[in-house]
Order: C-alpha cells, then sequence, then structure tokens
C-alpha cells in the first residue's frame, strides 16, 4: 500500500478539511456502503485524485473519519469518574451538538462489527475511563463492578435521546427547558446508578 500523502501548504491543507467534512456528512448520511466518492469530492471542491492521495480508498476514508471522531468525544468529553452523572450530561450535550458522530458509530455497528468492540483498538479510547472509574471504585465513589460495565452503562445511559434512540432523537432546536429537564433526569440516574458506598443516593 503505497504512503499517503499529507498536506503540504495551506492551499492543500484547506482541501483536506473540506474533504474530511463532506466525508463525515456523507458517511453519516448514506453509510459506508451508501457513500459516494463523487459527492465528496464536488462538495469539497476537488477531485478523486486528491482524495485517494491524501486518504487512500473510500474503506480508509471511512476509518480516518471514524477514528476522529473518537479522538473528538473523548477530548472534548473527558471523563471525570468522581461526578459520572456530569460525564454522561456532557455525552448528551455533545450528541446535541455533533449527531453526525453518533452516527458514524451505528453505521460501524451496521456494516462492520455487529458484535463485541466497536473498534480492535478499543484500549487506546477506553483505558483512561477505565482506570478512572477503577479508582473511583477503590474509593467507594463508584458502585462495585466491572468497570467497564459500568463505563458502558453510563454511555448508553446519556445516549437515551442521541440519534441511535429506538424510541426519541432529541434535536438542538428544542426548547431549552426540554433540554434541561432531560439533563436533569439524566444527572439523577445516573447518581442512582453508580453511586458507591461513599455516596449512596437517597430514596
Amino acid at each position: 500500500m503505497p504512503d499517503l500523502e499529507q498536506p503540504q501548504t495551506s492551499r492543500g491543507a484547506a482541501t483536506y478539511r473540506r474533504i474530511l467534512d463532506a466525508a463525515t456528512a456523507e458517511f453519516a448520511r448514506h453509510g459506508i456502503a451508501g457513500a459516494r466518492i463523487e459527492r465528496i469530492v464536488k462538495s469539497a471542491r476537488t477531485n478523486k485524485a486528491q482524495l485517494y492521495a491524501y486518504f487512500g480508498d473510500k474503506e480508509q476514508l471511512f476509518d480516518t473519519i471514524f477514528l476522529n471522531s473518537l479522538e473528538r468525544i473523548t477530548d472534548v468529553v473527558p471523563i471525570d469518574a468522581d461526578d459520572l452523572p456530569g460525564w454522561a450530561v456532557r455525552l448528551y450535550d455533545e450528541y446535541l451538538r455533533r449527531p453526525d458522530l453518533i452516527r458514524l458509530a451505528t453505521w460501524t455497528r451496521l456494516e462492520r462489527r455487529p458484535a463485541g468492540h466497536l473498534v480492535e483498538t478499543h484500549e487506546h479510547y477506553d483505558d483512561r475511563k477505565l482506570t478512572a472509574i477503577t479508582e473511583a471504585q477503590a474509593a467507594g465513589r463508584v458502585r462495585a463492578g466491572d468497570p467497564f460495565d459500568i463505563m458502558a452503562i453510563v454511555i448508553a445511559m446519556s445516549m437515551a435521546w442521541s440519534p441511535v434512540s429506538n424510541v426519541y432523537a432529541a434535536a438542538s432546536e428544542e426548547d431549552d427547558h426540554v433540554h434541561a429537564e432531560r439533563r436533569a433526569l439524566l444527572r439523577d440516574c445516573v447518581r442512582r446508578a453508580t453511586a458507591g458506598d461513599g455516596d449512596t443516593p437517597a430514596g
């Protein structure tokens, strides 16, 4: 496999960024199989040769887009194991800002990995979270149990109104009071579900 090019000029960097943005929208809307390179290059105002030089084939382009989305969520919404309810609320808000990131994960599950971890390199994204939860458990601030399962349940609860919901998908355009009520409910439910011996919720 030939080495991929990297932008060497500000113009090339701008083209690279436009391709990423256009491909993110295309894959989020149509999935891996349904995405079309022709639409991506048209939206990005470039050509196929430039896209292939930067990203390889369509599968490699999706890999870049999807792994970037995981990095974004990890960096923008870092875990705070001493405040898992707050972490869940921040995830809720990020899904409102970037529903396309959740759709990318959904297509990955549907078209690539129907069972097991969503990515082979899951340790890269999970280890820091699991270490934080383990330390909070040792201090009695988070309930006992497999740290991975604790993480999974908090993330699942944060996604209750996300684009993967089979009940209702929230939108940023909804009234602020609606989002405030959901955040309060989410915060309370996560608190009750994850409270440790030293932080037992009332009720």
